[in-house]
């Protein structure tokens, strides 16, 4: 039996295989070519606005440990829906805790055409002081 948001499943799966190994080629197989890719801390007009691999690679870099659990996942027709909270180390060594929201946009085919996530951009400018 099928999930009712199996496409939503795949891209959490695979957003938690990049979380554990720093390794995005489970999820650039997600996204369709020159797809439309949106966070709160990248200018939209970045020249590598579309470019899976780095926009994953950005995403990935400020931690030295995160983990995403999501809360809600829901899709109703192209659109994909993940409600998330996400908790780590930041490469500082000090801890981080954020909540957000990501829209997945299917094309025909099943690929993401358009990644959008929207989150609290605060957490990162006052993290937690680590525990000592």
């Amino acid at each position: 039996m099928t999930s009712a948001h199996a496409r939503a499943d795949r891209f959490a799966a695979a957003l938690r295989h990049l979380e554990d190994t720093g390794d995005s080629s489970r999820l650039r197989e997600l996204f369709a070519p020159d797809p439309e890719l949106v966070r709160p801390e990248v200018a939209t007009g970045d020249e590598h606005a579309g470019d899976v691999t780095r926009f994953w690679e950005k995403y990935r870099s400020p931690f030295s440990e995160i983990t995403t659990e999501f809360i809600r996942v829901a899709e109703s027709g192209d659109l994909g829906v993940l409600e998330w909270v996400s908790h780590g180390t930041l490469t500082s060594g000090s801890p981080i805790e954020y909540r957000g929201v990501s829209l997945l946009y299917f094309d025909d085919e099943g690929r993401i055409h358009r990644f959008a996530t929207y989150f609290d951009t605060a957490a990162f400018l006052r993290p937690e002081t680590p525990n000592k």
